[in-house]
């Protein structure tokens, strides 16, 4: 074994493309993140920079393929589903009910956190967030959602 190698856990999820296709994979995630503390989670990997990331096509041993950020529209995670639990302000930022459409025709609807001050946490703040991709929790699953193919957001009191 090489001194050099990182030890990287892995996680599996479903990835939906602007091709209208959709992958099932498994993502390479690190034991530690520069963005905070604690493992790297699948939004910090999507986030972290533009372009290619690898992706282990399942069942696993099928291959590795490299898939461009940009056209990912959404991540459904399977095996860590209270990803987005780990953000040290997940129990203090507000909680918004949301329908969300995107850019394939699919329309999510769940929860999203507001991480930002009291008095700028309102959906549009959310919507203006620097990062890419963002976390919906909803009862389907937990969805990592590229900003870039959201057409619409709503608030909704169900």
């Amino acid at each position: 074994m090489s001194r050099f190698r990182v030890e990287k856990r892995r996680v599996e999820a479903e990835l939906t493309l602007s091709s209208g296709h959709s992958v099932r994979g498994i993502f390479f995630l690190a034991g530690s993140c520069s963005r905070h503390a604690g493992p790297e989670r699948v939004a910090d990997l999507l986030n972290a920079q533009e372009g290619f990331f690898p992706v282990a096509t399942a069942p696993e041993g099928a291959g590795t393929i490299l898939i461009n950020r940009a056209h990912v529209v959404s991540v459904r995670l399977l095996e860590q589903p209270n990803e987005p639990q780990l953000d040290p302000g997940y129990a203090v930022a507000p909680e918004r009910r949301v329908i969300m459409l995107l850019s394939n025709g699919t329309t999510l609807t769940g929860s999203v956190r507001v991480y930002r001050p009291e008095g700028r946490d309102r959906l549009s703040d959310y919507a203006q967030s620097p990062d890419v991709f963002r976390y919906l929790e909803s009862a389907g699953g937990t969805f990592v959602v590229n900003r870039a193919h959201i057409v619409n957001l709503r608030e909704t009191d169900s």
